[in-house]
């Protein structure tokens, strides 16, 4: 039967119950899903060892000898079995705490044993070792590099650890042999990029002949990964290069009124390029699908400002949507400052703390068309707010906005705005161009003149008092101070500060000062409130968990102390920092750590120090922790999960696969051609749904 439609159940080594555990846990259904499941790393099995030989606990070793005694220790759930285990001249110990009822151990006959040791007490030890008769053991178990599964709990306690996966997955390596798998990739794209076919691909990435083969083996099942990905994407932003958008040639009075005489001060050279790429897009009668990426601090929200302005020059009306009241409130104050002496455009807030009074002429001003431009949060959504004519819309941080949240707006015309979409998170080039593939995209890569680089240290929590007199004098320079903890309250698990008991010593060691708290269980007026005291500069000090990640602007605010800073990622350690340096006075940031730290984490504290550069910190993110926090649009944004390639790894071929992509819609938009419906029909299969705005139409 075809492997493409067998069902596990009927797989050899497999059956009913272990097809219900494999459905749960690896969401398969079929023979060919199961070969999907790739290995995460090989053992070489052609060596031997000898007891004496182990030098580490990294390395997975095999011997050979035989079990001379073994025995039960403890009593009920807390039993286990010990054995020892002689190869000759030497013994071990062998360990089982988990389906010893289950366990079959013969005395005096040889095996072939394989693991992973550990120490204890000075000795060797393997727990939960494989161990296989020498009289069942065949060349292939010892012959070249052995693929290992991940695996689950549930799967382990059937039996389906990384042997019984390797088990099931031999089993179909004659059918996959003799009759292969239909190729997903067309032979041209095949050859030009020197790819594997499918099936050859699928038998050496189990069962590699040898490490050049596995290695191609990977190449071939990683390109074609990235290409649907890239293929999808691609097909995307060329429907949105032919949708029709609202044109905005126009470059008015409002525009140039405020370019002349209301600038705070002269956009940077980024800003300057930004806006025009922007405008290109807006005059050209197409719907613009433009993400703006800029570090925190480099001027988006003027930016966003002078777009604005294009639009309602050309007679529509704009909108920002924020995530939070906070940055809602915030866009409107800057705004509202900055077109202080434009009184005839006209800008209003939307929140949810919009009074139903307040809502009424609101709403009117917006169907007349009076309002030119609304700021708010998830409530610019809402059925009852109807536009006179939105032509753009702005998106702040929008992946803490659900794509249902978002796809709203784009009902608000009968013909979609144009869309901006906004992030201080810098992205790294192979994150962006498979997360946010589909959209043109543009970078403010210059600081505003005047702002100082921050000075960020690093220290252990041993420096505290010489910190605590580092705060004292900064606040004597009038200057402000954040201090932002990983927890709100003690865990007992965790040996890390927390908010609560932090506020409280604060409050202890310095007296003299006022101190604000926020932390994300507070209400959100009592958490405003709190921002609001500390902004205005009535507390110098402000406490607060990460959510001040994305808040208010104050400028009065230079330093920025990060408790247990181990315990964050560099973009959130990246982010945070980006809350000081916002005014002309010298800011800094002080990571504070444990005394004992990993060699990641210590490499993480490096990289914050030597560097203010956003995008050398992303990139470097992803590099260390992979990409699956880097963006929270990640998840919801792939149009499928990679099983085996690696956006922080696999950049080059990510490009290789994007340019063959690109070559077939070149060629074939459509994909209608006889020779390209191979790739339609393999998107279709892989029923692809998009998670991130674009593909909302």
């Amino acid at each position: 039967m075809d492997l493409s439609i067998r069902d596990i159940t009927y797989c050899k080594n497999v059956g009913a119950h272990r097809a219900d555990i494999l459905r749960k846990e690896l969401k398969v259904q079929t023979a060919f899903d199961i070969l999907q499941q790739y290995p995460f790393r090989y053992v070489d099995r052609s060596k031997f060892y000898k007891i004496a030989d182990i030098q580490d606990e990294d390395t997975a070793v095999q011997i050979i000898g035989q079990i001379t005694e073994w025995h039960p220790v403890g009593i009920g759930k807390a039993q286990r079995i010990s054995a020892t285990f002689n190869d000759g001249s030497h013994t071990c110990e062998l360990v089982w705490f988990q389906g010893i009822k289950y366990l079959k151990l013969a005395l005096n006959t040889p095996y072939l044993l394989f693991g992973k040791p550990s120490r204890f007490n000075h000795e060797w030890n393997f727990v939960h070792p494989e161990l296989t008769l020498m009289s069942k053991v065949t060349p292939e178990m010892t012959q070249g590099l052995e693929p290992i599964y991940e695996t689950t709990e549930a799967m382990k306690r059937s039996g389906l650890n990384s042997k019984g996966m390797r088990q099931i997955i031999a089993s179909l390596m004659p059918d996959l042999k003799q009759s292969g798998v239909p190729d997903t990739l067309g032979m041209d794209v095949l050859m030009k990029n020197h790819l594997m076919g499918l099936s050859e691909a699928l038998v050496n990435v189990h069962f590699p002949k040898d490490i050049a083969s596995m290695q191609r083996a990977r190449e071939r099942l990683k390109f074609e990964e990235l290409f649907y990905i890239q293929l999808h994407i691609l097909r995307q932003k060329k429907s949105h290069e032919q949708r029709v958008g609202f044109p905005m040639p126009i470059v008015g009075r409002f525009f140039n009124r405020f370019y002349k005489e209301c600038l705070p001060f002269e956009l940077t050279n980024a800003q300057k390029r930004v806006v025009k790429e922007i405008h290109g897009d807006l005059k050209s009668g197409r719907q613009m699908n433009r993400l703006l990426q800029g570090d925190v601090g480099s001027g988006k929200t003027l930016v966003a400002l002078l777009c604005a302005l294009l639009a309602i020059d050309n007679g529509y009306q704009a909108c920002i949507m924020a995530p939070t009241e906070i940055l809602a409130n915030q866009h409107l104050e800057t705004l509202t400052h900055l077109l202080k002496d434009m009184p005839e455009v006209k800008v209003a807030l939307l929140t949810g703390s919009t009074t139903k009074k307040q809502r009424e002429p609101l709403h009117e001003g917006l169907r007349s068309g009076e309002i030119n431009l609304l700021i708010g949060t998830h409530a610019l959504i809402e059925d009852e707010v109807q536009f006179a004519n939105l032509g753009l819309v702005i998106i702040d941080e929008q992946h803490r906005f659900g794509v249902k949240q978002r796809s709203k707006l784009w009902t608000k015309n009968e013909t979609a705005p144009h869309v901006l979409v906004m992030t201080a998170t810098p992205i790294p080039r192979t994150l962006a161009m498979t997360v946010h593939g589909d959209l043109s995209t543009s970078v403010i890569d210059e600081l505003p003149p005047g702002r100082k680089p921050i000075q960020t240290f690093h220290y252990s929590i041993l420096r505290r008092r010489s910190i605590n007199e580092f705060i004292r004098k900064q606040i004597g320079l009038g200057r402000q101070i954040y201090v932002v903890y990983p927890l709100i309250k003690e865990n007992e698990k965790l040996d890390l500060q927390d908010l609560e008991n932090g506020y409280n010593t604060l409050c202890d060691t310095f007296p003299e000062y006022r101190i604000s708290m926020v932390h994300g269980q507070m209400k959100a007026k009592d958490k405003d409130a709190q921002m609001q005291r500390f902004a205005s500069g009535e507390t110098q000090i402000l406490v607060a968990t990460t959510v001040i990640e994305v808040g208010v602007n104050v400028p009065n605010a230079s330093v920025m102390i990060i408790e247990n800073a181990e315990r964050f990622g560099l973009s959130q350690l990246h982010q945070l920092r980006g809350r000081v340096g916002r005014g002309a006075d010298q800011s800094f940031c002080i990571l504070l750590t444990r005394t004992e730290l990993s060699k990641e984490t210590r490499q993480r504290m490096d990289i914050m120090v030597a560097t203010n550069d956003g995008f050398r910190i992303a990139e470097a993110d992803l590099q260390l922790r992979g990409p699956g926090d880097i963006d929270g649009t990640l998840q919801s944004g792939l149009p499928f999960d990679l099983k085996i390639a690696s956006l922080a790894t696999d950049g080059q071929i990510l490009m290789q696969a994007r340019q063959a992509a690109s070559d077939i819609l070149d060629a074939d938009p459509t994909l209608e051609d006889e020779y390209n419906r191979i790739y339609k029909r393999q998107l279709n299969h892989l029923r692809i749904t998009t998670g991130h705005y674009s593909g909302i139409s």
